[in-house]
């Protein structure tokens, strides 16, 4: 363990969003591949699909969404999923009949794109049947301030950090990753040249002592606020909201 295992929190991931142009399409691919299950009562421009073992994944309909070209530094991802499977070839092989591209092949991981250009790993785990979530990783320009922010923001323990790596949270309890890239390109709330294509939903209870708690680690407010959302940077770029309930 790196950092306080009791470390007070500003809030708790609640959901990670990705934007797509069809969030149909894309939620029957991960229903399909994965076994995630849509929730009841979505409306037209949102869908959340639930993992089974706590993980919620949130699309969010952009029309106007741009996808990543991985690896191409002048279209780059923002974040990615990785998933275990017990059979590399086999996962790959359904995931490409289900619509998804593959990008690249090691010996124990692929990587490929889901049917909205998002990228994700498949990672080998040949000791357990299930297709599960391991974690979430956020790509951004130093590894170890933004996995110490996070940390406090949503009180989960850094429990790795080496060679522009970090984790926050225990494995198989729903942990953030984040991987130093040369050259990161942050996005630019607002702005179609420098799109987000995905953010993590974050619940607090008094948003008010939450937004003071968070702006102080470094968070900035963005022009984004609903009756029960407000939209904020984390210091990587990377929008977050913080949302409650009414």
């Amino acid at each position: 363990m790196i950092s306080d295992p009791d470390l007070a929190k500003i809030g708790t991931l609640k959901t990670v969003v990705f934007d797509a142009p069809d969030i149909g399409r894309l939620a029957a691919f991960y229903q399909e591949f994965a076994g995630w299950h849509p929730r009841a009562g979505d409306e037209d421009d949102w869908i959340t699909l639930t993992t089974g073992d706590g993980w919620r994944i949130g699309l969010q309909r952009a029309t106007d969404h741009v996808p990543p070209r991985w690896p191409d530094p002048a279209a780059p991802q923002q974040a990615h999923l990785d998933l275990r499977v017990p059979d590399l070839a086999a996962a790959t092989a359904r995931a490409e009949g289900l619509g998804a591209t593959v990008l690249r092949r090691t010996e124990r991981w692929h990587t490929l794109a889901d049917p909205a250009g998002h990228p994700f790993d498949l990672c080998l785990n040949p000791d357990d049947p299930r297709t599960i979530l391991a974690g979430v990783m956020l790509d951004c320009p130093d590894a170890k301030a933004l996995s110490h922010f996070y940390a406090r923001l949503l009180g989960k323990p850094v429990t790795y950090e080496a060679g522009g790596m970090a984790m926050i949270g225990e494995d198989s309890a729903q942990p953030v990753m984040f991987q130093q890239v040369d050259g990161y390109i942050a996005p630019r709330w607002g702005d179609p040249a420098y799109p987000q294509q995905v953010h993590l939903d974050v619940t607090v209870t008094d948003v008010g002592a939450a937004e003071r708690a968070a702006l102080g680690l470094g968070a900035v407010r963005l022009d984004g606020a609903g009756p029960t959302w407000r939209v904020y940077a984390d210091p990587a770029g990377k929008p977050f909201c913080l949302v409650w309930s009414v």
